[in-house]
């Protein structure tokens, strides 16, 4: 049994949870609320950290997911009353960058891809291979809206006019969250809302993150050389490697690694 002494404080500890991969894609390891929940509630409420590090690697996903984990972060920062500090690795764009701005403080490496605060939605249209091959494509409703974007149909204005109304409301909650979480931080000299990214060094000069920064050097600046990281994160089951859950993760990983490559990665 070790001994401890009254007057000899535990080093500091953090919480560090790794945000790896896209979001709310359907593979096991998918970062999603229900799955990070009880992944979140250890790391703030176990051992009582001086601060929970987020560890993010991510080009974005689900908006509704994005949306959700991060407000969980936000409800539990403050129901513990614990800083969140988030580095990012490769990339935080899109839900990425929203998870990021989640947290108290955003830091980066210099090669970091910062941004993409949009929303896009993306299909095809086959409905003329269909014909070329005397394919004919019917489909019966109750209520004309139930056949919107159709990929084996004409393209109708109308239901693009609609789909963009829905991504122009999305948007303008992304923008919200982001005002909210970075406040005064941004630059008003150029419109950050395009779409666009940025490296981190612009990043930073914009506003969008704190500065340039590792975890593990500047959680030790911040806490001393002795803090020590308890590390929180996904598990993946070793029965996913089989049956059709094999299929399932290959899809999501070909899915997650299209959302990688759309920003060189």
């Amino acid at each position: 049994m070790k001994l401890r002494l009254p007057f000899l404080k535990n080093p500091p500890l953090v919480s560090v949870v790794r945000l790896q991969g896209a979001i709310g894609m359907g593979g096991r390891g998918a970062l999603n609320d229900q799955a990070l929940a009880p992944v979140l509630e250890r790391a703030f409420r176990k051992g009582k950290p001086a601060a929970v590090a987020l560890e993010i690697n991510s080009p974005g996903g689900s908006p509704v997911q994005s949306a959700l984990i991060g407000a969980r972060i936000r409800r539990l920062s403050k129901e513990t009353e614990t800083p969140v500090i988030a580095f990012v690795e490769d990339v935080a764009a899109s839900g990425g960058y929203w998870l990021a701005a989640s947290a108290d403080e955003i830091w980066a490496d210099d090669s970091s891809i910062i941004g993409s605060i949009g929303v896009i939605s993306a299909s095809f249209g086959a409905h003329v291979f269909l014909a070329r091959q005397g394919i004919e494509r019917r489909v019966y409703t109750a209520g004309k809206s139930k056949s919107m974007l159709d990929p084996f149909r004409p393209e109708n204005p109308r239901d693009v006019e609609r789909l963009k109304g829905l991504l122009g409301d999305i948007h303008e909650n992304f923008i919200a969250h982001v005002k909210d979480r970075r406040g005064s931080n941004l630059t008003s000299d150029t419109d950050l809302f395009t779409g666009d990214i940025w490296l981190a060094g612009r990043a930073a000069e914009l506003g969008l993150i704190d500065g340039i920064g590792h975890l593990t050097p500047k959680l030790k600046e911040r806490f001393g050389d002795k803090v020590q990281l308890r590390r929180y994160g996904l598990r993946r089951s070793i029965l996913s490697r089989f049956g059709a859950q094999v299929t399932q993760d290959a899809l999501a990983g070909i899915e997650e690694r299209a959302e990688f490559a759309r920003f060189g990665l």
